[in-house]
């Protein structure tokens, strides 16, 4: 399987300009062949926990119809960070997956950054699985990856590919990424990694997508912020500017 982080740049709460732009990032990564994508978290509308409630989404939304018809039609896997509803209770911060066959699921942020729960309400699930291609990939978004127990539990579950969408600083980048790194040695899986491209919610990305073979070997990664591919397979890895 060749799969890609899609380091991207949001347009802050403008949902239909950001569909539009995951479009354009699809189309250059199917041009790659890639066959799973993952964007960063909250690729759908920025990190702007404060505008989260106005711009909560259903997975099914009819704006987010053009995502799920350019999955099947390019037969790719992709998953986007988009602000979910909750019956009754604060919106999540969620990752929802696109499949080829034209099914859609959502998975929900577990574990939480400090602050964030007076703005969004933690996911139940600990692990969502998706089988890629034979291929058996685990989500998790930002603050998830922080806890080892989340990882530990995508393993359990006999993930290969450990996908993250993120939202990741300079200050934080080596911390952050040397447990990923360190996940992939210890848990025996690969792991992707989906930073934003540029600055979003007041937060300055560090930019630097990476993936990392399972063993911990660091595959490739993003030479710093803006808007690329990261794209890996098993010959290896590339780094593709957008314009």
């Amino acid at each position: 399987m060749r799969y890609a982080a899609a380091q991207y740049a949001c347009a802050p709460l403008d949902i239909a300009a950001n569909v539009t732009r995951h479009l354009a990032f699809i189309d250059a990564a199917g041009a790659a062949g890639v066959q799973l994508l993952v964007f960063p978290e909250l690729s759908l509308c920025g990190y702007e926990l404060a505008g989260m409630g106005a711009s909560a989404l259903k997975a099914d939304d009819i704006r987010l119809a053009p995502l799920r018809e350019r999955a099947a039609s390019a037969n790719m896997t992709i998953v986007v960070g988009a602000p979910l509803t909750n019956a009754g209770a604060l919106p999540s911060i969620g990752a929802i997956t696109y499949h080829p066959v034209g099914r859609t699921s959502s998975y929900r942020k577990h574990f939480l950054h400090a602050g964030e729960e007076q703005h969004v309400t933690a996911g139940s699930a600990i692990s969502q699985l998706h089988d890629v291609r034979g291929t058996r990939v685990a989500l998790a978004i930002c603050a998830d990856t922080g806890q080892q127990q989340h990882a530990h539990a995508a393993a359990v579950a006999g993930a290969e590919l450990y996908a993250a969408g993120s939202l990741i600083s300079a200050g934080g980048y080596d911390k952050d990424t040397g447990q990923l790194a360190g996940y992939a040695k210890l848990f025996g899986m690969a792991v992707l990694m989906a930073n934003h491209a540029h600055a979003s919610g007041g937060y300055q990305s560090a930019g630097r997508s990476a993936i990392w073979a399972s063993g911990g070997e660091l595959i490739v990664a993003a030479p710093g912020p803006g808007e690329m591919l990261v794209i890996a397979d098993d010959h290896g890895g590339k780094v593709v500017a957008l314009a």
